[in-house]
């Protein structure tokens, strides 16, 4: 019976396009809005598209930490102004665990609308 749920769950998730390949797909697309928020952002140092998956790995971590434990969306249009300062700070926090990244308190700030933004315009859950 166990088993058999189990089973159902998994074939929902594949045909709501959660599988892996979802999944990769996703954290690439989400490496390459960083790119170009990078790009686009002052106080944002550009990166490398090894630098911008690693990132986009990190914040992912980092938002799923922050939904299980304070219950706060940390999407920058998730939970009005406190979704976005949330997203401002885990951009900016990012830094000091991905080498080769860096960015200042405004770039962040910065970043988190430009992310926002995109987001809306093409919803992949970035941050």
């Amino acid at each position: 019976m166990a088993e058999n749920m189990d089973q159902a769950r998994r074939d929902d998730k594949e045909k709501r396009g959660e599988g892996w390949v979802s999944l990769i797909i996703r954290f690439v697309i989400a490496a390459i809005v960083l790119m170009v928020t990078a790009w686009l952002t002052p106080g944002f140092s550009r990166m490398g598209f090894g630098t911008a998956l690693v990132a986009a790995l990190v914040i992912a971590a980092m938002d799923w930490v922050v939904q299980r434990v304070f219950k706060i969306d940390a999407s920058p249009f998730g939970r009005g102004i406190v979704g976005f300062i949330v997203s401002a700070i885990i951009i900016y926090l990012t830094q000091f665990l991905v080498p080769g990244m860096s960015i200042s308190i405004w770039g962040a700030v910065i970043a988190s609308l430009i992310i926002g933004i995109i987001d809306a315009i093409l919803p992949v859950n970035v941050v």
